[in-house]
């Protein structure tokens, strides 16, 4: 059971980037798979989550108009499509499954402690 998520890299202020985590093991559209990012010196926080089942997508208020997250099925693949990136949005990304189910009985989804699988996170760097 894995993950590993992909996709960071340099972006300029106003760009896109699209990061994916693919699940090996397991069956994405099965589980509820979250996004969380960590910045220097800060503590982790949660950007959003698609719900086990496709029950439904969450977001911090804080991203809701720039991200979107996804799922591939096929690719067993959540992607996080992040536009108009700011020089905030730097961080490492990492994402995480709920293999318990603990979101679909509670519907918590903005809790770390709710997932238990992570993957190795991928670094996004928003400067001009």
């Amino acid at each position: 059971v894995q993950l590993q998520a992909s996709g960071g890299g340099l972006a300029r202020p106003g760009e896109s980037l699209r990061l994916s985590c693919t699940a090996s093991g397991f069956t994405v559209k099965v589980y509820a798979i979250g996004w969380f990012r960590q910045a220097p010196g800060k503590e982790g926080y949660w950007l959003s989550s698609i719900a086990a089942r496709s029950l439904g997508e969450y977001y911090s208020n804080s991203v809701r108009v720039r991200f979107s997250i996804s799922r591939d099925s096929a690719k067993n693949t959540v992607y996080l499509q992040m536009n108009n990136l700011e020089p905030g949005d730097t961080a490492i990304y990492f994402c995480a499954a709920d293999l318990s189910f603990l979101t679909y009985s509670n519907g918590i989804y903005y809790q770390p402690g709710q997932y238990d699988t992570w993957g190795q996170g991928t670094q996004v760097t928003v400067s001009s």
